[in-house]
């Protein structure tokens, strides 16, 4: 499909900008809702990338989820005229990820779960943990709704 210049740059530097690209499977589109081209057009550029290997594919629910090899970085950072140091999102490292990894357990007792010392007690009061309730610990069959004795 013979496409604009205009619009292969346009998809190209949104999706080197991102490291992804979502599109919905649909064809008659007028416009793709994060860059200014026809849907149709989206698509059939991210079939060649993905036949080229430049792209992974993923498709769930009527949507397709494209994401950026390694070797489509290259090719759209030679194709965009681009440095070396412009990388995507998705391949920048976060700061606040190490900074999180000392804190994660700071604020409990170093178990997972945030509800307090005592775990979640639900409406149940604990049920499963020994918590009480009726459990007939006599070893005793209690069964329905009658006491037993």
């Amino acid at each position: 499909m013979l496409l604009p210049k205009k619009n292969r740059v346009a998809v190209y530097s949104h999706l080197f900008k991102e490291g992804t690209m979502v599109a919905k499977k649909d064809t008659v589109l007028p416009k793709h809702n994060a860059v200014d081209v026809p849907n149709l057009e989206v698509l059939n550029l991210m079939k060649s990338l993905k036949s080229r290997g430049y792209v992974r594919e993923t498709f769930c629910w009527q949507y397709f989820y494209w994401y950026l090899t390694d070797e489509g970085v290259e090719y759209l950072r030679e194709y965009l005229h681009l440095p070396a140091e412009v990388v995507p999102q998705t391949h920048k490292k976060a700061a606040s990820a190490a900074r999180m990894e000392g804190d994660q357990f700071a604020a409990g007792d170093g178990r997972r779960g945030g509800f307090g010392q005592g775990g979640f007690q639900g409406e149940r009061g604990g049920f499963g943990r020994g918590g009480g309730g009726d459990y007939r610990r006599d070893g005793g069959a209690a069964f329905g709704r009658g006491g037993g004795n």
